[in-house]
């Protein structure tokens, strides 16, 4: 047997204190990585989602959050920021002839292409990942060169963007947890991608101030993994059993939740007009949305708000819609989806109202005021649209129903945002045809909301 010195265990004794010294500060270190990741984990998938599998859409739709607003935050210094205001309006009206444009055309054949590939729901996320990891690298090469490569890439970016869109409403119907209610598991998937939104922007700006090609790097790794992650849905996102498609008609003979005679094709003409009345409401505030958000990004940078700069006011408008967004999201899962044609009715009232104020009376806090309430109005409006679609439309066509409504309010996105851009830089005559947008579409919707409130639906069990 070895004589072990008091020599030889004090060495050993020694080292050991320093190999758990090194093991305590390597646990210290590693624990707010591992901390982070196990917390986020567990909030996405409490009550049933990391069962059904919402837990992992939400992380995915986290990720897609995050890469887009890299990418945002590359476009927006290039084609903005850093030129002089005349020519940037000439560059992001270029920017919106050749992306947005196109865009108009490709939309509505997104959803009937999609509807062919129901098999492919997984593969479809993932490969609007992976087109979207490619094309920042060729946007990165484009900035550095200058080249109009920029702007192709930048369309095919914003149709893989609005297709991954199409595809995430269309697999929440199939991935809702026992008892969990279609506007709840939208309220989580769209709050988790404001937040990593709202993390990922100060770093895509910190990128940026390395050098104009970093964010873009930055998009392209997460972009990747969201590729991964999206292979990660369970199976059952993939099944099209008892599906069909839907139509966008609606037709007053079929009240809510009638199912067609045998034989005949099930669409959104089964379900009565409250549908396409609720989905005519969200039009008119996704174009609010679109033309505020490139109105207000001219008019602030040649008139900031007293006493801020140009990018500051911007920041400020932007931190308020995001804010309102937020907040929409937030009460929509709190008020359950309890009569979603009233709470519409009220939301698109009160951004009619808040935009009348702020065009009389145009001002900075006039001017937060309505891209906080403009946010709040459409997360809610539209979470009650989810409720609606889920309320009415049977559950054969229910899947396309969404990914037909979101083709459609993108669409309207993109309108509003046309004619944001060719609007003469005056806070009073853009905000009158803001508060136009909105008054046109609550005055067409009012009516048949308001009808379809009083006279009811029969109740799903899975609206709480």
């Amino acid at each position: 047997m070895k004589h072990v010195t008091a020599a030889d265990r004090a060495s050993g004794g020694g080292s050991g204190r320093v190999g758990g010294a090194v093991r305590t500060v390597g646990r210290a270190l590693h624990f707010p990585v591992t901390g982070t990741a196990r917390g986020i984990r567990k909030a996405t998938h409490a009550h049933g989602a990391g069962e059904s599998g919402l837990g992992k859409l939400i992380e995915l739709h986290a990720v897609n959050g995050a890469g887009d607003v890299m990418i945002t935050v590359a476009l927006a210094s290039t084609v903005f920021f850093s030129v002089p205001t005349d020519e940037a309006r000439g560059r992001v009206a270029l920017y919106l002839a050749i992306t947005m444009a196109p865009f108009t055309v490709l939309a509505p054949v997104i959803g009937p292409l999609l509807d062919r590939l129901p098999h492919g729901r997984r593969a479809a996320m993932a490969g609007s990942m992976l087109a979207r990891a490619l094309l920042a690298l060729v946007i990165s090469g484009a900035v550095a060169s200058g080249s109009l490569e920029l702007y192709p890439a930048a369309l095919g970016v914003l149709v893989a963007s609005k297709a991954y869109g199409v595809v995430r409403s269309a697999v929440v119907p199939r991935l809702l947890p026992p008892a969990f209610s279609l506007v709840k598991a939208n309220s989580r998937v769209t709050l988790a991608g404001l937040l990593a939104t709202g993390v990922a922007a100060p770093v895509a700006a910190g990128l940026h101030a390395v050098g104009d090609p970093w964010p873009l790097y930055g998009a392209f790794v997460i972009f990747t993994a969201g590729m991964l992650l999206s292979f990660s849905l369970p199976p059952k996102v993939d099944s099209a059993k008892g599906e069909d498609r839907a139509l966008l008609a609606a037709d007053e003979q079929f009240p809510r939740g009638e199912r067609p005679k045998p034989g005949r094709r099930p669409g959104l003409r089964t379900v009565g007009p409250a549908v396409t009345h609720a989905l005519g409401a969200n039009a008119a505030l996704r174009c609010l949305s679109g033309f505020l958000i490139f109105f207000l990004a001219f008019l602030l940078r040649e008139h900031p708000l007293t006493g801020e700069s140009a990018a500051v006011s911007l920041g400020i408008v932007g931190v308020a819609a995001g804010a309102g967004n937020a907040l929409g999201t937030a009460v929509g899962a709190w008020l359950k989806s309890k009569a979603p044609e009233i709470i519409i009715v009220t939301v698109v009232a009160v951004a009619l109202g808040t935009a009348i104020v702020a065009a009389l009376f145009f001002g900075a806090l006039l001017v937060a005021c309505l891209a906080a309430v403009a946010g709040f109005a459409q997360a809610l409006a539209k979470l009650s649209l989810d409720a609606l679609i889920q309320r009415d439309v049977p559950e054969a066509v229910r899947t396309s129903a969404f990914a037909r409504s979101e083709t459609l309010l993108q669409m309207a996105w993109v309108f509003g945002g046309a004619v944001g851009i060719v609007m003469p830089l005056n806070g009073t005559l853009g905000l009158t045809v803001a508060a136009a947008f909105v008054a046109v579409g609550w005055v067409s919707t009012l009516r048949g909301l308001l009808a379809a409130a009083r006279h009811g639906g029969r109740p799903r069990a899975r609206v709480a």
